[in-house]
């Protein structure tokens, strides 16, 4: 199998919707995390080539990494393109917010940090958007508290947290979002909309903030 993988080096890595929510969707961490998460923090002009590869997948191996885009390529979590279409976003209020919107049917969603507060708000006023931070950080915690439970007992591999109507529609829904060591929570009212273009440059944005080690400042 190995020896009949080989890298068209004329390629755009593009991570898809589904790619970049396996990659921040859990704390562990995995082959297939690190190349993805790597990807996603690559400047988007970088052409596939066989160093850049093994860069991302940090192994010195190359069958070892094509291997791994292989996988990952049929899991529909990455495809290579002719021109780059990933986006990344100016790390502002503003620019998380035109994002956020786009993320929900009804148009309100936040983002909210590791301690629990706020800090991107979409169609919420700024009382609920504090209730709803403070709700979205005790339920992603009592989550992680039962991780065991909800895995190894009930098979459950989705960490997501939500609140439904009787017909098992979200109202509210709770998206832990690891980045590195950090936590961030995706809070979407309504039906969320996450198999989009405006996810991938979402997460793009957030390495974007993780990297710079700062919180978001309005201008």
């Amino acid at each position: 199998m190995d020896s009949t993988l080989l890298l068209h080096d004329d390629l755009y890595p593009k991570v898809t919707p589904a790619g970049a929510f396996y990659a921040v969707s859990s704390k562990s961490s995995s082959g297939s995390r690190k190349l993805l998460a790597n990807l996603l923090q690559a400047d988007i002009n970088d052409v596939l080539s066989d160093e850049r590869l093994k860069k991302w997948a940090e192994t010195d191996d190359t069958h070892t990494a094509l291997n791994l885009l292989y996988r990952l390529q049929r899991l529909e979590f990455l495809y290579g393109e002719t021109t780059p279409s990933s986006q990344l976003i100016k790390v502002t209020s503003d620019a998380f917010e035109d994002i956020l919107g786009q993320l929900s049917d009804s148009h309100r969603a936040l983002l909210v940090d590791q301690d629990g507060f706020y800090f991107a708000n979409v169609g919420f006023n700024h009382e609920t958007a504090e209730e709803v931070a403070n709700l979205a950080n005790e339920a992603t915690r009592l989550s992680e508290k039962h991780s065991l439970l909800i895995k190894n007992n009930l098979n459950i591999y989705n960490n997501a947290v939500g609140i439904c109507d009787p017909t098992g529609q979200s109202e509210l829904t709770f998206f832990p979002l690891y980045i590195g060591s950090a936590k961030n929570i995706l809070v979407t009212a309504g039906m969320p909309l996450l198999n989009s273009e405006a996810f991938v440059t979402l997460v793009r944005g957030l390495y974007v903030l993780a990297g710079e080690d700062i919180h978001v400042i309005d201008e």
